[in-house]
């Protein structure tokens, strides 16, 4: 499938008035194509459009909650009303819950699912009678938590595991229809964003990215190159690819590295109330910016080019995390073979 280059686009972005989606929207122009710009926040998109503008670049906003497919609905018909046609469409709304499960009530956990897993079938939705007349790039995020939840996310685990599950059955159903939507998922790991001071939390305190906690700007050229060059799923940069890859080789291993990583790994030490501002209904003031306040932990400045997944070396996190999961691999593939010409253990013992 051809998609047209970047600087010849309509684009998209939903979720652009801080980070990922912000600096996503921000390269978008800066190659030349003609951006629309979504989100709750009308501060934030206002001065990502003004930014954008003054650089040269031609962008328009539409002030739009993902939950409301009528105005998802109004996003694409604007886009398409103000520069005749749409190219690409990025979904990247979202909201993150910190809580156990038994702290998360029902009316949170339904929220978490209309923004980020029905924002997402919304913006297909609406996208999709737009990319299918001249064809197009359709591109979801979800997080390495659509392949292995954390705790104390359970919410946000289940949407992306469910954005996942939609884009799988969109493209099987494009591809058996032969309509040229290109359809791709994107599961960023720990990323240093204003998320996480956005998020609503339980834990007592801020919560943080589990580290290794890389910088925006890889996750948004892995959505440009996407953009341009149909891909199916990226799990972006090796702490992504040796998660995913844990999990479907030996559960029972990432249980153990969750465990490490997963609880005192996405706490910081800063105190904060159930009760402090959070973004969980509406937006909040005060982070319509790329970064969040972790770079002085952050690894990953640098460009994705699909054939290198971590920019700036690998980190001692991910090169320990990849030791164990060679060391536990070979021992599974010992195991399995032993199995295989002996029987399982329980067979020997019956």
């Amino acid at each position: 499938m051809e998609l047209k280059p970047i600087s010849q686009q309509v684009v998209v972005v939903m979720g652009a008035s801080s980070g990922i989606g912000r600096v996503t929207a921000l390269r978008f122009a800066e190659l030349g194509a003609k951006v629309v710009a979504a989100a709750r926040s009308e501060e934030g998109l206002r001065t990502l459009v003004d930014e954008i503008r003054r650089n040269g670049g031609a962008a328009e906003y539409k002030v739009a909650d993902v939950a409301d497919f009528q105005q998802v609905q109004a996003v694409a018909d604007h886009a398409a009303h103000t520069f005749g046609r749409v190219d690409t469409w990025v979904g990247m709304a979202g909201v993150s819950l910190y809580a156990t499960v038994e702290q998360t009530t029902p009316e949170e956990f339904e929220q978490v699912l209309k923004v980020n897993l029905q924002g997402q079938f919304h913006s297909a939705k609406a996208a999709l009678p737009y990319l299918k007349r001249q064809g197009g790039a359709l591109i979801l995020i979800s997080s390495v938590e659509g392949m292995r939840a954390f705790p104390f996310q359970a919410a946000y685990a289940a949407s992306k595991h469910g954005v996942i599950a939609l884009a799988d059955a969109l493209r099987s159903e494009l591809e058996h229809a032969g309509i040229p939507v290109a359809v791709t998922t994107i599961m960023p790991p720990g990323v240093n964003t204003p998320f996480f001071n956005k998020a609503r939390t339980k834990l007592g305190v801020k919560p943080m990215p589990a580290p290794p906690i890389y910088q925006p700007d890889v996750i948004a050229d892995a959505i440009l190159r996407a953009a341009e060059h149909p891909t199916r799923d990226i799990a972006v940069t090796a702490m992504g690819k040796l998660l995913a890859g844990s999990q479907r080789l030996s559960p029972e291993l990432t249980d153990v590295l969750i465990q490490g990583m997963g609880f005192s790994g996405q706490k910081t030490d800063e105190p904060k109330s159930p009760a402090a501002p959070d973004n969980m209904y509406g937006p909040i003031s005060g982070y319509n910016k790329i970064e969040g306040d972790f770079s002085s932990q952050s690894i990953g400045r640098g460009r994705y080019t699909g054939r290198e997944n971590e920019p700036d070396g690998p980190g001692l996190g991910v090169v320990l995390i990849g030791a164990a999961l060679g060391g536990a691999l070979f021992l599974a593939s010992r195991r399995n073979e032993r199995e295989r010409l002996e029987g399982p253990s329980t067979t020997r013992e019956s």
